[in-house]
């Protein structure tokens, strides 16, 4: 039994027993009402899963014999629903928690293959269903989750089989199912033990060189890193030694942080399609817990894991300073605590598995531990003043449990932090994050001090450093209780209740020796109470007091609403306080209450008051309870009273002048009775003493002429009814278990596995005894009963002639009512349910049990009855005499949600409590695993009363769903008639015109609902039928619109044909609702049903006794579809709902074998005429609708043979279109109305590919209307967008889709109807107009019909060549993305050839006339380039391997084409060929025997060109530089024109080059090079010969951006490096323009990663360029080694680092650039090897001091760069550590500081260096300044 449960109170442990056969029980229910043979049985099971979720939930003991039949019953009816999402969701959701709980202990064997069937069939298939896209994104959510779940029990052989599935997927990088593959994999490869043989070293590696095949995408690396995780922690087998290197370079460098003062994050990283985003998403960018558990399970003994961490973290710890934060500090704090979660879980683990048995040889040891926690901790001082919230939290709870792992190195390290926050008071901010971390540790401290098996660590002052310095925390703790620091407040009372909640018993110590003797409790205590007082005194509300029905006692200051830690830290203490403590601070605490009246501080007064009487509710009654009473009872009896409690009240008692109090008084009273109120919660059976004097005050206050006064009397009564009947537990702080090591503190204990351990220790309940259940029926009796007969004599006898004094008589007395039922809660019995003949009660009660109460019965169901019954006739009275009276009125919605709502109150109690409970109990855990007294247990270990109040909420739930769902699973069952009246007044009272009361009363309504699904259809008629009367005020249909929106109403709408009915024909209907409240409120409701469509009713098909088969679906349609056709009488938002609607509906019925196929073709025929509606949003959704409905496509050639052609049978659909597209000019309407869709702006500089959806025109509501999931799914295009050539475009890939399927759809016809406007249309002027048309060209390329080849023939080969010879440039960019789109690959992969792709290859590749432009040049090569990126490269036949090689040397004969166009143009489609050539080669040697075109391939490619274009490169930017140095040379000087001719020649050739490289990058970013700039190119040849040479340096630059953006860049890796130097070179020119590109261009070299061998040769070309004559090269140089170095820090060889370092070293003394090595070398020392950087600080001191040394020997005149950079490889080391004091640094900023004399530079530099050393060591420079020596100091002038 669970913990909790075996906690509850004892009547209730007792009926838990018989939970076990109650779930047997319903698990039979289940299997009898599921039949395999009924598909619509499936609903049927529906109603028993919130029944299943409250036994999980509610932690009861089951019988495994039980689980397992369910969960394979389960999972039979999951894939027997595969056409029922909604159930499908219900029992995944279900499932995912049974399997999760009882994984351990389930014997299963579960297939992959359905859960990819379901996952396919639903979300990535063109079959898509009517449901809404939340309930498909929720469906993937659920199916994703039970694939998580049920991996562990997948078959032997299946991680082969996944993997055999999923890595077709990514054989082509890129197209975008290699994204989908990746999703998959992560998601469906199983670790479990069953599969390990899968996983051998060599999958590992092509693991992780797939991983590598696209950079710089988070998505991609995501999904391997989780992958690789996971096999890590799994698989022990695997040597991973040799692969750390890359695999730390890659978790180094997903951690998107600024380098070098650069960006954080790659500004154009890969685009992953958005439905793919959108399924497979990721919380955070950056894969933090991948990482995280990666490193830790890497981790061995002997391996150099521990190594790469420690550079990692060294690496990263830069970014956790407070002064380093930004956009990736929270993937920087998640990586923090999943380290320390990890590193946790698996000592846990090992601990479990070792214990007993032999030591596994890989698990950790102690030195490994102190090894990972001296890491971590250099995160958790860096962060640990951080301004970012989370990230000091998450370093708090990281010190918290790493000081339990590895004490001797945390606890230090705490105490020393505690003491530095204590001396730098003026950071505020860091003593209130010190203060916290104390908190977390105190129980470790107390441990380290006071535990008997501890052993003592090795350090200076021992334990009894960890008294001192929780003896100071508490004092200093003090001073932090400031009413004006909330925050610092906050984290004070944290900090004492952590303390408290430690210790045993708070006494002063009589034994000297003792530890703890050196707190004096009895002195702290004085001290804290006159704090406590001083804060109370001074604390003002942050809420408006309300003289209305809002006024809580609960409502109060910052330290009520801001936490749960003022009240806790209370309970602690004063429960914690000896029997002598206790008195002391109760009288101090009844001197205070007697002496102040604070009416700004009632709920922190009143808790104050709680706190004594639950600590010792005997003497707190005496001291507390007793005065109070008494003061509050002299204060009331003198002032005048209304008479409203008499039982004799008449008219007679009328006052001339109403009675009234001074507000002095008045606020007196109820502060005194709103603190009583909360002061008695937990009295219980002391409270009895004073009962008279308990019902005198409540008269009294009830009496009292003041509504505040008869508020506060609400409270008393309420609380003291709760007090005597309610369960609740009692001496819940007092300590009961005193930890067997340290006597002195209470031992803590864990839910799991205790119950076995020792004798269970319950807490104390407070169980109602007789006489308190008697004192709350006498209570009852004269508030409630009383109240109600007073109540029936005011609404039927109208004892009344004055309405003032009627409606203060209903006031007090509704107020009674209610505090009497919120009192007992639950405890007064429910109605009895209405059951059919032949059952009774106690069989439906029978059918299930949990157990549960809140509290002891009082009253019985008569009384509940009654209540009713006045209620309702008290209600129809004020509805009809004081509709007007708001506070009224939400007094009767009070007691009638009490009334009918059984176990609500207790349920919201439940949930405010439990959210409180995350914030309070993150101090008070003691982790599994504990090598600080090697005691380890099987979970987390909390104190005894945060158990005890875990175990209170978890009865005060039960005591909630006890009878919720009990009648629910019964169709037999119906509420009380009593209830149903007041449901009907709900309902009534939720269309009231006050938005007040219509909100609580639609708020109780629903929640009746809820429990009662039954009635919602008895609500349906009224909410529906308000909308659609044009006579409903605008407030009813608000309140009809709030009600209906909600999701147990809209759920309904599935199962009763009726109200879908009626709720479709009702919101389509409500068109006359003109007001925009109303419209705005109708728009919602019809969003929010379009978004969480789940289906139409089943039965809305069958026949009915009265109708024929689908008569009632047939006039639905009927109506609907009059009200979709109406465009011109109907307001067009109704006209778009209603074609909604229709399309919905339509979808649903296909999946009904008996629907009627004329409705289909009838409707889709309705669509095809809407796309030429005059309505913008009818017409898209016209296309979503089309696209849905069109999908048997019986011409497509791969549906029917060219034999049986003429034997296709014409269908109701087809018939119907072709009628409606063979009518004079419909295609030609069709196309100009699809054209106002294209919205072309002037100044379009990005792509509108993504969605017509986003389009001007659309709101947010009809984006939600004419959205569908398809069009989400169905994403073009299917390879990456980046030949940026093509720059903006508006070709709507939808739009191209409908032409295609309605030529599959129908045939050569409609390719005859389409050619006329097609002719017109392209060539028409306007660009919208030319967008169309490629759209509709498009679908006619693709569409793969049978007849496509003759009118290829006939008439599309001539189009298409039109378009190639067309003069206009202006719509370029749509006709590329036709052609892009008509030669994309089919299926999923891309792989199925199109049947027309080599047709218009061959055309394209025509050679063109000699006579044409250039313009139409370029625009060829950008038509193949749109082409061939299409291309499936592994996958290429010999045929098209032939045309890549035909282009290929047209391209290389173009390179110095005349026209700067057309060289770019040859760039880009260069970079297309050479990269799809490279990547086709690559799959052929990685697949040989799949490959038939090796050699055709071979030839093509074999490397050559990128040797020549690398040389070439090189040696034209050398001369390019030389021409940039002779600008300032006299221009017409033969020998400068020689070099301009000759560098314009160099010029065309590079920047073909270099457009090459641009293209060959920008594969996934929206870097657009203008080809075209008004039509107008570029480059013309009338410009002059400087401006070609300004555009060609600048082609240059456009080369190196785009080459670092690309996808394809890994494939071109040794071109990139050839050209790294040309990039280096042109750095820095004395053409701002072009200087300008050359930052851009370098910006983006930064991120490049090199793997071998070709990081060998990038490090040559850096050396070779830091040794360049040029001193702007050499400074470039540096600065891109900063990045490079820290790229590459785990990959770079040890030969290779140490080349770079000597070269920066000689570049100190570098006449230009020697400030800047020394800031390089700074840089290298923070992270890289530190073997290089000790040797580089021992010989800059050495070479520093000689030179100061020979100060007087240099000569006046000698050369200041020796020593200079003698002194700037000193400042390098100085900053390398900007916040640390390693034992070297003092003597190295002494010696730093003796240069001062020195003349400038040098001068200069010291004093900066010294300046920035003083500014990053100012926090902490009152401990780091005591590792100087006084001469130090005095040296340094510090």
């Amino acid at each position: 039994m669970h913990l909790y449960n075996a906690w509850l109170p004892p009547p209730i442990v007792q009926e838990t027993e018989k939970e076990k056969e109650s779930f047997r029980r319903v698990v039979l229910s289940i299997k009898d009402s599921y039949h395999p043979q009924l598909p619509d049985s499936v609903y049927s099971t529906l109603k028993w899963i919130p029944v299943l979720h409250l036994f999980i939930k509610a932690k009861s003991e089951l019988s495994v014999e039980d689980v397992g039949p369910l969960v394979e019953l389960g999972l039979d009816i999951f894939y027997a629903s595969c056409d029922k999402l909604y159930a499908q969701v219900r029992w995944g959701n279900l499932l995912v928690k049974v399997i999760n709980k009882y994984r351990k202990n389930l014997s299963l064997t579960i297939q992959w293959r359905p859960l990819y069937d379901t996952l396919v069939r639903t979300h990535f298939t063109r079959s898509a269903g009517p449901e809404g896209w939340r309930v498909k994104q929720r469906h993937f959510e659920t199916v994703t989750s039970l694939v998580r779940a049920c991996r562990r029990f997948f078959l032997p052989n299946s991680a082969f089989e996944t993997w055999s599935e999923f890595s077709s997927f990514l054989e082509n990088p890129w197209h975008n199912s290699s994204f989908e593959g990746s999703g998959f994999i992560k998601l469906f490869l199983p670790t479990n033990s069953d599969n390990q043989n899968f996983f051998s070293q060599d999958w590992i590696g092509e693991c992780i060189e797939m991983w590598s095949s696209i950079p710089n995408c988070q998505f991609w690396n995501s999904q391997w890193a989780a992958v690789l995780a996971r096999v890590i922690k799994n698989y022990d087998s695997i040597t991973w030694e040799p692969l750390l290197p890359i695999l730390f370079a890659k978790y180094l460098n997903m951690f998107e942080v600024p380098v070098a003062n650069g960006a954080s994050s790659y500004p154009y990283s890969l685009n992953v399609p958005r439905n793919t985003r959108f399924l497979f998403s990721n919380k955070i960018s950056t894969p933090s817990k991948a990482v995280a558990k990666s490193i830790v399970y890497l981790l061995r003994p002997g391996s150099s894991a521990q190594e790469h961490f420690d550079k990692l973290i060294n690496l990263l710890e830069q970014y956790y300073h407070p002064s380093n934060g930004g956009r990736w500090t929270y993937s920087l704090e998640r990586f923090l605590l999943y380290l320390v979660i990890m590193f946790q879980k698996r000592l846990q683990h090992e601990q479990k598995t070792s214990n007993g048995c032999k030591k596994s040889e890989l698990y950790l040891g102690k030195s490994e531990r102190i090894a990972f926690v001296s890491t971590v901790l250099k995160l958790v001082d860096r962060g640990q003043y951080s301004k970012n919230e989370h990230l000091s939290e998450t370093v708090a709870a990281a010190t918290s449990i790493l000081s339990y792992v590895e004490p001797s190195l945390v606890l230090p390290f705490v105490a020393s932090r505690f003491q530095m926050a204590l001396e730098t008071m003026t950071a505020t901010h860091q003593l209130k994050t010190a203060v916290m971390s104390v908190a977390y540790t105190a129980r470790p401290l107390f441990l380290a001090c006071l535990s008997s098996s501890v052993e003592t660590p090795d350090y200076s002052n021992g334990p009894s450093s960890y008294i001192d310095l929780l003896v100071i925390s508490l004092s200093n703790a003090l001073l932090g209780m400031d009413a004006n620091d909330p925050p610092k407040t906050l984290a004070t009372m944290q900090l004492i209740g952590s303390i408290f909640s430690n210790m045993a018993v708070m006494e002063d110590s009589t034994d000297c020796l003792s530890p703890i003797s050196a707190i004096h409790f009895s002195e702290w205590l004085d001290e804290f109470l006159c704090r406590l007082f001083s804060l109370l005194l001074h604390l003002e509300t942050n809420t408006v007091t309300n003289e209305g029905l809002g006024t809580m006692a609960t409502s109060g200051t910052f330290l009520v609403e801001d936490g749960p830690y003022y009240f806790c830290m209370l309970e602690i203490v004063l429960g914690r306080l000896s029997k002598s403590l206790f008195t002391q601070a109760l009288k101090k605490i009844s001197k205070f209450l007697q002496t102040n009246i604070l009416p700004g501080a009632v709920a922190e007064v009143g808790l104050l008051c709680c706190a004594c009487v639950h600590s010792n509710p005997e003497e707190s009654v005496v001291h507390v309870v007793e005065p109070m009473l008494s003061s509050v009872i002299t204060s009331m009896v003198d002032t005048p009273r209304t008479g409203f409690l008499g039982a004799t009240f008449h008219s007679s008692a009328v006052f001339k002048e109403k009675p009234s109090i001074s507000p002095a008084l008045e606020t007196a009273i109820d502060y005194q009775l709103k603190v009583l109120s909360v002061c008695i919660s937990y009295g219980g059976p002391h409270l009895l003493c004073y009962k008279d004097l308990f019902k005198e005050a409540i008269d009294l206050a009830f009496e009292s002429p003041s509504w505040k006064v008869n508020g506060a009397g609400d409270h008393v009564l309420r609380s003291l009814l709760g007090s005597l009947v309610l369960y609740y537990p009692i001496d819940q702080y007092r300590c009961v278990l005193q930890h067997p090591d340290a006597p002195l503190l209470e031992k803590w204990i864990s839910t799991k596995g205790c119950l076995g351990e020792e004798p269970l220790i319950c807490p104390k309940w407070h169980v109602p005894v007789q006489e308190e259940i008697s004192y709350a029926n006498e209570l009852l009796s004269i508030h409630f009963q009383s109240a109600l007969d007073t109540l029936v004599k005011i609404c039927q006898d109208r004892i009344h002639t004055d309405a003032g004094n009627e409606k203060d008589h209903l006031k007090v007395t509704l107020l009674r009512i209610d505090s009497s039922l919120q009192g007992v809660l639950s405890c007064l019995p429910d109605f009895h349910p209405t059951v059919s003949t032949g059952i009774t009660e106690d069989t439906v009660e029978g059918l299930f049990l949990l157990a549960g109460a809140a509290g002891a019965k009082v009253g019985t169901t008569e009384m509940r009855v009654r209540a009713a019954e006045v209620i309702h006739a008290a209600c129809r009275y004020l509805l009809e005499e004081k509709p007007d009276d708001s506070i009224l009125l939400v007094l009767i919605i009070r007691i009638v949600d009490a009334l009918i709502n059984y176990g609500s109150l207790e349920y919201d109690e439940w949930a405010n409590h439990k959210h409180a409970w995350k914030l309070e109990s993150a101090t008070i855990v003691e982790p599994p695993t504990n090598f600080l007294t090697c005691s380890h247990s099987n979970g987390k270990r909390r104190p005894l009363w945060a158990l005890a109040d875990k175990a209170y909420m978890h009865n005060t739930w039960r005591a909630s769903q006890s009878s919720f769902h009990l009648y629910r699973t019964s169709g037999k069952v119906s509420p009380s008639s009593h209830a149903i009246l007041l449901m009907d007044d709900l309902l009534n009272l939720a269309l009231h015109r006050y938005e007040t009361v219509r909100s609580l009363a639609g708020k109780s309504l629903l929640k009746m609902l809820k429990r009662w699904p039954s009635m919602v259809s008895r609500c349906m008629h009224v909410l529906t039928e308000n909308l659609s009367k044009p006579s409903s005020p605008e407030y009813a249909v608000l309140g009809s619109c709030t009600i209906l929106s909600n999701q147990t109403l809209l759920k309904h709408l599935t199962k009763d044909a009726k109200a879908f009915t009626s709720f479709t024909i009702g919101i389509l209907k409500s068109v006359h609702h003109e007001t925009l409240k109303a419209q705005k409120a109708i728009t919602e409701l019809f969003v929010k049903f379009n978004i969480l469509f789940a289906g139409v009713p089943s039965n809305i098909f069958k026949t009915s006794n009265n109708q024929p088969h689908g008569q009632l679906f047939g006039e639905l349609i009927s109506q609907i579809g009059s009200m979709s056709f109406d465009a011109n009488g109907l307001h067009w938002r109704y006209n778009l709902m209603a074609n909604r609607v229709l399309l919905l509906v339509v979808m649903a019925s296909r999946n009904d074998p008996h629907s009627s196929k004329t409705i289909l073709s009838e409707t889709a025929g309705h669509f095809l005429k809407n796309l030429k509606s005059q309505l913008p949003q009818t017409r898209i959704l016209a296309i979503s609708a089309l696209n849905t409905l069109l999908k048997d496509s019986p011409h497509k050639m791969s549906a029917v043979s060219s034999s049986n052609v003429e034997g296709i049978t014409q269908s109701s659909v087809e018939r119907a279109l072709v009628e409606i597209f063979q009518e004079d000019g419909f295609f030609n309407e069709t196309f100009n109305s699809l054209s106002h869709v294209h919205i072309i702006s002037d100044a379009e500089t990005t792509s509108s590919r993504v969605n017509y959806g986003n389009s001007s025109f659309q709101s947010v509501a009809d984006k939600s209307i004419t959205f569908f999931y398809f069009d989400f799914t169905a994403s073009w295009p299917r390879t990456p967008s980046w030949i940026s050539l093509l720059g903006s475009d508006t070709f709507y890939s939808n739009f191209a889709r409908i032409f295609k399927r309605l030529i599959q759809e129908c045939g050569i016809p409609v390719l005859q109807a389409l050619k006329s406007p097609l002719d017109e249309f392209a060539n028409s002027h306007e660009r919208s107009k030319q967008c169309v048309a490629a759209e509709a060209f498009a679908g006619i390329l693709h569409s793969d019909v049978n007849g496509l080849l003759e009118a290829w023939d006939d008439w599309i080969m001539a189009k298409l060549h039109d378009i190639i010879m067309a003069p206009s440039v202006e719509s370029m960019p749509e006709w590329a993305s036709c052609i892009r789109y008509a030669v994309t690959g089919k299926g999923k992969l891309g792989t199925r050839i199109p049947l027309l792709r080599q047709k218009i290859l061959d055309s394209l590749l025509a050679p063109l006339p000699q006579a044409v432009t250039t313009s139409v040049i370029a625009k060829r090569y950008a038509f193949l380039a749109a082409v061939f990126i299409e291309v499936s490269p592994p996958n290429m036949p010999e045929a098209e391997l032939l045309l890549h090689k035909r282009l290929l040397n047209e391209l290389l004969v173009n390179m110095s084409h005349s026209s700067a166009q057309v060289r770019e143009a040859v760039g880009v489609t260069l970079c297309v060929i050479c990269s799809n050539v490279q990547l086709h080669g690559l799959s052929a040697s990685s697949y040989p025997d799949q490959r038939r075109n090796n050699g055709v391939g071979d030839e093509i490619f074999g490397g050559s060109w990128s040797r020549l274009l690398s040389d070439q490169a090189t040696e034209r930017a050398i001369r390019i530089q030389k021409t940039s140095h002779s600008d300032h040379i006299d221009a017409e000087a033969d020998v400068v024109l020689g070099i301009k001719r000759d560098s314009e020649e160099d010029l065309k050739w590079m920047e073909t080059v270099m457009n090459f490289f641009l293209e060959k990058t920008c594969q996934f970013g929206t870097f657009v090079v203008f080809l075209f700039n008004g039509g107008l190119p570029l480059l013309g040849k009338e410009e002059t010969k400087p401006c070609r040479l300004r555009h060609g340096k600048g082609r240059l630059f456009h080369f190196v951006i785009a080459s670092l953006k690309s996808g394809r860049s890994l494939h071109m890796t040794e071109t990139i490096v050839g050209v790294l130097y040309s990039v280096i070179s042109l750095q820095d020119t004395s053409n701002k323009d072009l200087s300008t590109l050359a930052k851009a261009a370098f910006a983006l070299l930064k991120w490049s990663i090199f793997g071998e061998p070709h990081l060998q040769t990038a490090v040559a070309v850096i050396l070779r360029s830091a040794n360049d004559s040029n001193w702007r090269i050499r400074s470039a140089t540096l600065t891109y080694l900063r990045t490079f170095m820290y790229r590459h820090s785990f990959i770079l060889p040890c030969d290779g680092k140490l080349q770079i370092w000597k070269t920066v070293e000689k570049l100190l003394i570098d006449s230009q650039v020697r400030e800047h090595a020394a800031a390089v070398l700074a840089g290298l020392m923070k992270g890289g090897d530190e073997v290089l950087a000790g040797d580089f600080r021992e010989r800059a001191y050495k070479e520093a001091a000689l030179t100061l040394k020979k100060r007087k020997q240099r000569k006046a005149g000698s050369s200041v760069a020796a020593v200079h950079g003698a002194v700037l490889a000193l400042v390098a080391c100085v900053l390398s550590v900007p916040y640390d004091m390693p034992s070297w640094l003092p003597e190295h900023v002494t010696l730093l500081a003796h240069f001062v004399g020195e003349p400038s530079p040098v001068r200069s530099t010291v004093t900066k260096a010294v300046a920035e050393f003083r500014r990053t060591h100012a926090d902490t420079w009152n401990f780091q300044k005591d590792q100087f020596t006084e001469d130090q100091l005095e040296v340094s002038r510090f």
